[in-house]
């Protein structure tokens, strides 16, 4: 029997049990495995692991354990520079493209509305989102960490509550999507993207009252749904200011810290 000790950093500790976070975690192994092995075993998912180091040393995946070795896992973007980094991916982290599973609905048709390009459907399976994320290059977001393991994920995020704004800011803060966000450009309904069209080529879709009321219209590419100005671009709006708000006070510096620093 061998042992080795693991500790996690930063956000990484969200996918611990809280007798776990902080501290060094024993790992016990009878037959040479890879340090993926331990780092899942304790509940991490690979996606969500940006740097490995053993015994000082980076590392990758496939690297051996051997008894007594000190294991630390990073995040992504953690402020470390080791002097012989490792890339833990084969390929590079998409940018605005997204596959989310069926827990995530509401998130999907938000992210949609700010023009993220997002696949969604109520009915996909594990494999199949899995298989979405691999060939068309999606970052997968999920509930299930289990789903993040799967070895055909190589980008993912596991969300990490079940409140709608609170998975859009988690989102949003990870990828930086209010700079790439471009409201009203991709449909809700099927993330086909919309198109302007005149009032006369769709008034004969329209109620009388929202014909005559709206002079600006789009229409999807994909499904035909029709869109307009209308209330629900306020309530966007408003959902967007309360999420600038939530990741300004996250910025804000603490009692503790020094904003001079």
């Amino acid at each position: 029997m061998y042992r080795a000790w693991c500790r996690f950093y930063g956000p990484l500790n969200d996918l611990l049990p809280p007798e776990l976070r902080q501290r060094d975690i024993p790992w016990d192994w009878d037959t040479p495995e890879p340090v993926r092995e331990m780092i899942e075993g304790l509940g991490v998912p690979h996606v969500e692991v940006g740097l490995i180091l053993v015994n000082g040393d980076a590392v990758s995946w496939e690297h051996r354990l051997d008894d007594g070795d000190r294991v630390a896992v990073y995040p992504h973007f953690f402020t470390l520079d080791p002097a012989t980094p490792i890339s833990l991916r084969s390929t590079k982290e998409p940018v605005e493209r997204f596959v989310l599973d069926v827990h995530l609905g509401r998130l999907a048709r938000w992210l949609r509305l700010l023009g993220i390009d997002t696949a969604y459907t109520n009915d996909c399976d594990d494999e199949t989102l899995a298989s979405i994320s691999r060939d068309e290059h999606r970052i997968l977001l999920t509930r299930d960490r289990r789903l993040l393991m799967r070895t055909a994920v190589e980008h993912g995020l596991w969300v990490r509550t079940q409140e709608p704004r609170a998975q859009l800011s988690q989102v949003i803060e990870r990828y930086d999507l209010l700079s790439l966000a471009r409201p009203y450009t991709r449909c809700a309904h099927c993330n086909g993207l919309l198109v302007p069209v005149t009032r006369q080529e769709v008034a004969h879709l329209l109620q009388p009252r929202t014909a005559s009321t709206y002079s600006e219209f789009t229409r999807c590419q994909g499904c035909g749904q029709i869109y307009w100005p209308g209330s629900h671009l306020r309530r966007l709006r408003t959902l967007l200011n309360t999420v600038q708000q939530h990741l300004l006070e996250k910025a804000e510096p603490t009692e503790a810290e020094d904003p001079e620093v």
